[in-house]
């Protein structure tokens, strides 16, 4: 039987574009979107709501987004800002219980189930939290409460934006049953389309599907979905997220075939990753290379190696083996990313000592040997 918990799931609203429309009082009331230069290759990060009525959403090419809306403001991320005012939010959250966990900058779940605070009720501490962020902030959030971490997400989003939600779990089947399979979680445009060749529009549709069948239809996720459409959600709030990779991507100016423009890309990738490994004093000993075609196909090559990468030597001297196991030089590329995994802390590298008599140089050929010549 699963144990009743009191989840509380805060959203803030619009949260990039609030804050550019907090800090500049002349973006309020106006369509304000985050992101890249039109004229480029950019692409939107967030928009207000003002924006989103002219269906402008994030991920959006900002060129296509114009077009939907001229009249739109564009503002360049200040990753630095939003970090800041997500710490302050995070404090709060913090404040009610020590079982807090972020899913991204502007929102987080809570387990609320032990508090004391407001005579237990999670409605009231959500209610209070929301406060306190407009209070300290300035900005607005949406708050959901339910029984599980899936309703409590689900609940926030339905009366957005500065709104909240409960669903009761006497009420949840009732409420699963009438909900659009668009809104469950995991369920993206390529799963809901899925589903409704297979007749699922709704959560009673999907409630008709033995496990079986849907484990057949959508694999690992199938037994899940069986789960929570009955208002199964086992997962807990989980207060220390573990990172498990560290990596940097670039969208480029222009699709390229020209191998100098992506090693040089690459290169700095390799630095930004560099940056990063050493502010969060971690090493890794995969290391993944993305690249996205002209035609929007992405595909990733990843490389394990004995001992972990810490520097952007370390990094950088495989990605002329992970590149040639891609179509690079043959088929244009449109974004360039690097990340490394299996994270290790900075103070387990050990020092190696070397064979002797030294092996001698290994002499590259092909590719290789230009690489080299280049960058060795």
């Amino acid at each position: 039987m699963q144990v009743l918990r009191k989840i509380v799931h805060i959203d803030m609203d619009a949260f990039f574009a609030s804050v550019e429309q907090f800090d500049n009082p002349d973006l309020r009331g106006r369509p304000v979107i985050v992101g890249g230069n039109p004229k480029s290759r950019g692409v939107v990060a967030a928009c207000s709501y003002e924006a989103r009525r002219f269906g402008i959403h994030s991920a959006m090419p900002s060129a296509r987004a114009v077009i939907l809306c001229p009249a739109a403001i564009f503002v360049r991320p200040r990753m630095t800002r939003y970090k800041e005012i997500s710490d302050r939010i995070m404090a709060i959250f913090r404040k009610y219980t020590e079982l807090v966990e972020p899913l991204s900058v502007d929102e987080a779940f809570l387990d609320v189930t032990g508090s004391r605070l407001h005579k237990g009720s999670a409605t009231l501490i959500a209610q209070d939290i929301r406060r306190q962020i407009h209070e300290t902030t300035g900005l607005t959030a949406s708050a959901g409460i339910s029984c599980n971490k899936f309703l409590a997400k689900v609940a926030s989003g339905l009366n957005k934006p500065n709104g909240m939600s409960v669903i009761l779990p006497e009420n949840a089947l009732e409420f699963l049953a009438e909900l659009p399979i668009g809104k469950f979680f995991g369920v993206g445009k390529v799963t809901e389309k899925k589903m409704q060749q297979l007749g699922i529009h709704r959560g009673h549709d999907l409630r008709q599907f033995r496990r079986e069948e849907l484990t057949l239809h959508f694999g690992k996720a199938g037994s899940f979905f069986y789960d929570i459409v009955r208002g199964r959600d086992f997962r807990p709030v989980q207060a220390c997220q573990v990172r498990k990779s560290i990596g940097s991507e670039t969208t480029l100016e222009q699709d390229t075939c020209d191998l100098t423009e992506i090693f040089d890309i690459l290169q700095n990738l390799s630095r930004d990753v560099e940056e990063s490994l050493i502010k969060h004093q971690q090493g890794g000993s995969t290391i993944t290379l993305k690249v996205r075609y002209h035609d929007f196909t992405t595909i990733t090559r990843s490389l394990t190696l004995p001992r972990p990468a810490f520097d952007q030597q370390d990094i950088f001297r495989n990605v002329p083996y992970l590149l040639k196991c891609t179509e690079a030089g043959r088929k244009k590329i449109r974004l360039l990313g690097i990340s490394v995994a299996k994270l290790t802390e900075k103070d387990k590298k050990q020092a190696r000592q070397l064979r002797l008599p030294f092996p001698p140089p290994e002499i590259p050929t092909g590719e290789n040997a230009y690489f080299m010549h280049r960058f060795g």
